[in-house]
């Protein structure tokens, strides 16, 4: 059921728990998964025993319920109604839940197997609490620094947000928990995301923004939320372009398309574009108002029974209709859910991402690890405690305490909170001597600063859904906070808790940089094994931090219409093409010990390009290297100069050398999309071969002709 369009051509661990499973991979997960065929067939089955008003039903929210979605039961079907609930990491509005890492970390541990057990343990705490429908992954891109939900997704480029999208939605759905790709297309900033026009040209949609989302679809994506906002001038979910054109017929997606809440604008209009569910209803324009177009033949019985088939074979597809558990949370009031601990052991997984996805960008002196260190100071109000339950730093931007997730409907409550000032003070040796500061006071700071060896100065800046960053600085005075520590000790090291990118006027200042991200409830523990060495940091950015603000191709828009001109030139891109010198690049990671690259090897299969090269750990201490692959077009392609096709995780010990391997599909990651014809090429022509530790650093060069 793959497009020509989008498409070129174990051992187990098991946990058991209460009425659910959970295993590291392969899943084996929930009741047996059927074709798209086979659903199509039981759900035209079950269609031809519906009234009109029950085949509406199907698709029409029912404005409340248990869950954040809902939609009525049909019982003659066995049908007991959908429960549709966010978020992206993990169960929100419910207790006895994990507080999952975020998406960008996850991203940021370029670590495929990471990714998916995450995919797992929220798959199976989805699907323990009785959730039809997880409202995620978020696979938009960080095309302005300052987007509010960047956090949320997977960073700036399509290749690694493609990757991490089919791996978060095979994991969810191994346990026939329904995945939902967000938000269908263009929604790169929560400015005047509401009535707003993102335009972009049809190039640019298809190799940038729909990319990730084609490789959801190859993934087998149950359903895809259009967004808020207009692309190129009419609302995304009443846009029969993109909906109906490049969604459907060139990908050939086989699920139903649901509004993300309250964004749907029409009836008609809105089913004959594309859209089969309505959320969060009731309104005007769905239910009842079908029925009214029908009679007035605006739309068909053909259109509606397409829209209830859709979302019938989709719940069919997944093995719901087989002893799926009953919903067990309570949007309205999660106290009064019924008592259902679906976290086993996951908290394992969330402090091995935090730790795993722990960006070294500055380690001078070799500073870090923390070895021997007889005082070592803890400074500023992002080591303490932060609250995330209700009402907390998930619902609203936190001025004190820790930043572990950013806010609005991506997050989720947790109230094991492990702060950092916890973990290290858990973790530091007997003998050595802690003073902290809790605070961003100066003057609090700098005694402490000046009467240790060491001081680990933590910052943070904060983002959530409805408004993006306003600038790209610390939050809290984090910049004077750095500042006043520098001046009184030489050994400072700066942890940074932040949804994107910050610019670092400091550091030339200090000696070590670590940038943590929204690490979720075990921030403490995971930064606290990166600092002492327990674990050697193998994080690499996932998306570019520059000099300056100026720098950026992009930024969140207040004037309408938001113009895509950089068009193909998104994030690592831009800077290659204007040779503008990023802070640190995307791709960019330091670790403990060194890497050398050597024995590029490239062979032309037909199909399949395999590109390979020996990696050596070159260093005294085990670690893992991410090596990444980016390919250069021919001059006639007009791309830019390179673009990521290819990563690999792999751990060293010292001294031993390990090959990787790329494995490229020509028809897919070396064509280019051609608007007047509406199809991808593969252009003839030189194409440069880079495989390097990042997009700037580059190690070996090859070409290879097609």
């Amino acid at each position: 059921f793959l497009s020509k369009s989008f498409y070129p051509s174990t051992n187990m661990k098991l946990y058991v728990c209460l009425i659910f499973m959970v295993i590291t991979a392969p899943c084996n997960c929930a009741a047996a998964q059927i074709t798209w065929k086979q659903a199509y067939q039981k759900a035209h089955i079950a269609l031809s025993t519906l009234s009109l008003d029950e085949k509406v039903a199907l698709g029409t929210g029912t404005g409340n319920g248990l869950c954040i979605g809902n939609t009525a039961a049909i019982t003659k079907i066995n049908w007991p109604g959908l429960c549709l609930q966010d978020s992206p990491l993990a169960v929100r509005v419910a207790y006895n839940v994990t507080g999952g890492i975020a998406g960008i970390n996850t991203a940021a541990t370029f670590d495929r197997n990471l990714a998916l057990r995450r995919a797992h343990e929220i798959g199976s705490e989805f699907r323990g609490k009785g959730i039809n429908v997880q409202l995620g992954p978020d696979i938009n891109l960080a095309r302005v620094p300052e987007a509010g939900r960047n956090w949320e997704g997977f960073g700036e480029d399509p290749y690694l947000t493609g990757i991490m999208a089919q791996l978060s939605i095979q994991g969810v759905q191994d346990y026939g928990v329904i995945a939902t790709a967000k938000h269908y297309i263009l929604n790169e900033q929560e400015t005047d995301r509401l009535n707003g026009t993102s335009n972009a040209d049809d190039r640019t949609i298809h190799e940038v923004y729909a990319w990730p989302f084609a490789r959801a679809i190859e993934a087998d994506v149950g359903s895809v939320m259009c967004s808020y906002n207009q692309v190129n001038g009419i609302y995304g979910c009443e846009n029969e372009d993109i909906l109906n054109r490049i969604l459907r017929q060139e990908m050939n997606f086989q699920g139903f398309v649901q509004s993300d809440w309250g964004s749907t604008h029409s009836g008609a209009k809105s089913l004959m574009a594309g859209l089969d569910m309505d959320m969060p209803g009731p309104d005007t324009f769905w239910g009842a108002n079908l029925l009214v177009s029908l009679q007035n033949g605006t739309v068909t019985q053909r259109n509606i029974d397409t829209m209830a088939a859709r979302i019938l074979a989709t719940w069919y597809k997944f093995g719901q209709d087989q002893n799926y558990p009953p919903v067990g949370v309570n949007s309205q009031d999660p106290e009064r859910a019924p008592f259902m601990d679906v976290q086993d052991s996951h908290k394992k997984t969330i402090r091995e991402i935090g730790a795993a996805s722990a960006i070294l960008l500055r380690n001078l002196d070799d500073v870090l690890p923390l070895n021997n260190v007889t005082s070592l100071g803890i400074i500023g109000t992002d080591a303490g405690t932060g609250f995330y339950g209700p009402g907390g730093c998930t619902e609203g931007p936190c001025d004190t305490g820790t930043i572990a997730a950013g806010w609005g409907s991506g997050g989720s409550y947790f109230f094991d909170l492990v702060t950092p000032f916890q973990g290290i003070t858990s973790r530091a040796h007997k003998n050595t001597r802690i003073k902290s500061s809790l605070s961003n006071s100066l003057t609090s700071a700098v005694q402490v600063a000046g009467a240790v060896d060491v001081a680990v100065v933590f910052v943070n800046a904060d983002s959530g859904e409805g408004s993006d960053r306003l600038n790209l600085s610390l939050w809290n005075g984090g910049d004077d906070l750095i500042n006043a520590v520098a001046q009184v000790n030489q050994n400072v090291i700066v942890v940074i808790h932040t949804p994107g990118a910050v610019l670092m006027p400091w550091v030339d200042k200090v000696k070590g940089i670590i940038n943590a991200g929204l690490p979720g409830e075990e921030t403490g523990n995971s930064i606290a094994d990166v600092l002492f060495g327990d674990v050697n940091p193998s994080g690499r950015l996932p998306y570019t931090i520059a000099r300056k603000s100026s720098d950026y191709a992009a930024h969140a828009s207040i004037t309408q219409p938001v113009i895509y001109s950089e068009g193909l030139f998104i994030g690592y891109r831009w800077f290659d093409a204007k040779n503008i010198t990023p802070l640190f690049e995307f791709g960019y990671g330091l670790s403990y010990t060194s890497f050398s690259y050597s024995n590029l090897s490239i062979q032309n299969q037909g199909k399949t390009i395999v590109i390979s090269a020996s990696i050596t750990n070159t260093g005294g201490t085990v670690g893992a290297e991410v090596p990444q692959l980016y390919i250069g077009f021919p001059q006639n392609a007009e791309e830019p100069p390179k673009i990521l096709r290819g990563f690999e995780k792999i751990m060293l010990n010292p001294g031993q050398m390990s090959s990787v391997s790329f494995l490229i599909n020509i028809s897919k990651e070396l064509s280019v999309w051609d608007t007047p014809s509406r199809t991808w090429k593969v252009l003839s022509g030189q194409y440069g071969v880079y495989v390097g530790a990042s997009s700037r650093d580059i190690r070996l060069y090859g070409m290879l002709h097609i």
